[in-house]
């Protein structure tokens, strides 16, 4: 480990870890909150229509996802609220349309492309300057929303008409949380690609639930698990060879599991104490 450190792309790959973790922890714990996580999938996959358009158009990817995905966001909430169509339709509208043109405009540009997959599956240990100041960005931003307004947010969160009745602005703030969740999913595209990086929204914050039901807990723990799941996965990559994202997703998985094996093992001797 240390001596890896002395390597740019590791140091690198540490810090777009501990600055995915912050984003993913935070906003994914909403997501969950919010029972979202199918919307997430959604804008996930959209935002493939921008890698293609930007790939196209000779520009950074990252910029034409960060693009289409907010345009998406805003799209599902447009067609559930305001064209009488059911969420799930809305989502697999968007859902589909994102690859279709990804893939049309990624099949229209001359040559091979090259880092296709590391965007559809992630690469972490390729990841550059500019993708940390992004990503720096997008956590601090999302980092102070959640100090400022927590409160707020989470009884947005949790029941929206008591939210409405107490004259807080909830259409704003949906609006406001879904932007900032598609930015942070293109934000973690580079860790584990739109294949995975619903995993990095999830995972970890149904981890942390295993042990705490309480949401800002669940945040705080969610940013822990979530990077030393990055950090352990990113470790057993370069050792092994293999792919730094799917390799990442397995490690939260397996911490998902030994959360709940642990869990197992506690519930029998907590009835214990319990009948003294």
């Amino acid at each position: 480990m240390i001596e890896l450190l002395q390597y740019d792309f590791f140091r690198n790959a540490l810090l777009a870890a501990l600055l995915t973790s912050i984003s993913c922890g935070i906003i994914g714990s909403y997501i969950v909150a919010r029972r979202m996580v199918f919307i997430g999938g959604g804008i996930t996959h959209a935002s493939f229509g921008g890698i293609g358009i930007a790939y196209f158009a000779g520009i950074n990817p990252l910029l034409g996802a960060a693009v289409f995905a907010v345009l998406s966001a805003l799209g599902i909430n447009y067609f559930t609220s305001k064209g009488n169509i059911r969420q799930d339709s809305s989502i697999a509208i968007w859902w589909s349309l994102g690859m279709a043109i990804g893939i049309i405009f990624i099949s229209l540009s001359p040559g091979y492309a090259p880092n296709l997959m590391s965007f559809l599956f992630g690469s972490i240990l390729t990841v550059s300057g500019t993708d940390l100041l992004f990503m720096s960005a997008i956590s601090f931003i999302t980092g102070l929303l959640f100090l400022v307004f927590f409160r707020s947010i989470m009884i947005v969160s949790f029941d929206s008409d008591f939210a409405q009745a107490r004259n807080l602005p909830v259409k704003l703030f949906d609006y406001l949380l879904i932007v900032l969740s598609a930015l942070v999913i293109v934000a973690s595209i580079r860790v584990s690609g739109v294949i995975l990086v619903l995993s990095l929204l999830t995972i970890p914050q149904a981890t942390a639930n295993i042990f705490t039901k309480k949401f800002s807990s669940i945040i705080i723990v969610s940013v822990i698990i979530g990077f030393v799941g990055m950090v352990t996965g990113l470790m057993a990559a370069y050792y092994t060879n293999l792919p730094s994202g799917a390799t990442i997703i397995v490690v939260l998985t397996l911490f998902f599991a030994a959360g709940k094996l642990v869990s197992r093992c506690l519930k029998p001797s907590a009835m214990k104490l319990n009948q003294y």
